[in-house]
């Protein structure tokens, strides 16, 4: 069997079984939900098909369930463990791109107050989010603490810059 090309997907697969198995796709995209899809958005339909994807590679195992909707159930194996945590602990230099289409339209010279005013709206209501979900989750393993004050901080840095443009852009 050939090592298969893994992806930030497949790792998020990997990382989260790891935390809940046994799991069905779905169970990972509830988790993903209110933890990676935080920082890092992955769409769900992609979730299911990395499941199978990793499973025929042998990082997963897969069993069906017997009756009902006979939904497949996955666990991490020893390789994808391997895999896991071999990716886990190489450093990375790599940095966040920031894609924004509202950055984006202000570059361009869209009217910045307007965009000031949706920005400040959503950045505010994901700060909220991100704020309730740290307090929902005190339990929650460390890893998952940084990601969330990392998401914290972006939000903030969020709300700081627009709530400038919204102060200091003419008209």
């Amino acid at each position: 069997m050939s090592s298969p090309r893994l992806t930030e997907t497949s790792y998020i697969v990997l990382g989260l079984l790891e935390q809940i198995q046994p799991a069905t796709p779905y169970d990972l995209k509830r988790l993903a939900q209110v933890s990676t899809f935080n920082f890092w958005a992955v769409p769900h339909t992609q979730l299911y098909t990395e499941c199978g994807r990793l499973a025929k590679a042998g990082l997963l195992s897969e069993q069906r369930e017997d009756g009902g909707r006979r939904r497949r159930i996955y666990r991490v194996t020893k390789l994808g463990l391997r895999e896991l945590a071999a990716w886990r602990d190489e450093p990375t230099e790599d940095y966040e791109e920031i894609r924004d289409a509202a950055t984006l339209k202000l570059f361009f010279g869209g009217d910045p107050k307007r965009l000031a005013g949706a920005q400040l709206h959503a950045h505010r209501r994901r700060l909220r989010a991100y704020l309730e979900l740290r307090e929902n989750l005190p339990d929650a393993p460390h890893g998952w603490r940084w990601a969330l004050e990392a998401g914290i901080g972006h939000e903030r840095e969020w709300v700081r810059f627009w709530s400038r443009v919204a102060r200091d852009a003419p008209g």
